[in-house]
């Protein structure tokens, strides 16, 4: 016997609401997050308008869930412990500029304390502008070696080395090797 299908679609709207809320998250972070316009997020939410697969399947990522619990119209209590899979972890490619950022943090915590894995290919660099007053970042290399310039100081960080510098100055991370190079990046927002 068939089972019937359900009479309405399921509540993406509500059960995203409540789970960024839940969370601790505005509509800017987790448009930021997901790569969703701010405006998009809040037609969902007040069920004006149906998220596609692909922006469903962002707004998953950017929460840390799957995406069948986001359609499944409600949310569901908090595990104990909640494994994320290599394919929801929210990755951000600098495909031109030859890094790749996992981000490996809650995102309730972004703004606050963030962790990222840092793969940066031979010649690949990360250069960001100077972030909000106190901001601090801790990059541990953790395959390969790595350049790190803060307010044009250029330091060597070989595997397995941590450095610890102020990310409110413009700085960059470099792989100058030959071969692919990683690190975690911890980034603390005072």
């Amino acid at each position: 016997m068939k089972a019937s299908p359900p009479s309405a679609p399921p509540d993406v709207g509500a059960t995203l609401l409540q789970i960024r809320q839940k969370r601790g998250l505005t509509l800017e972070d987790l448009s930021r997050a997901a790569g969703v316009s701010k405006s998009m997020l809040s037609q969902i939410e007040r069920e004006k308008a149906n998220p596609t697969i692909a922006v469903a399947w962002r707004l998953a990522n950017a929460l840390g869930i799957g995406i069948q619990e986001l359609l499944a119209g409600e949310a569901r209590e908090e595990e104990t412990v909640r494994i994320v899979e290599p394919h929801e972890t929210p990755t951000l490619p600098g495909t031109h500029s030859g890094y790749v950022l996992r981000i490996l943090g809650p995102m309730e915590l972004a703004g606050k304390y963030e962790w990222y894995e840092l793969t940066l290919a031979p010649d690949g660099a990360l250069i960001s502008n100077s972030h909000d007053p106190g901001t601090m970042e801790h990059l541990t290399v953790t395959h390969g070696s790595l350049e790190l310039e803060v307010a044009g100081i250029k330091k060597k960080l070989k595997s397995g080395a941590t450095a610890r510098y102020q990310a409110d100055r413009d700085h960059a991370i470099r792989n100058t090797g030959k071969t692919e190079a990683k690190g975690l990046l911890v980034v603390i927002h005072r």
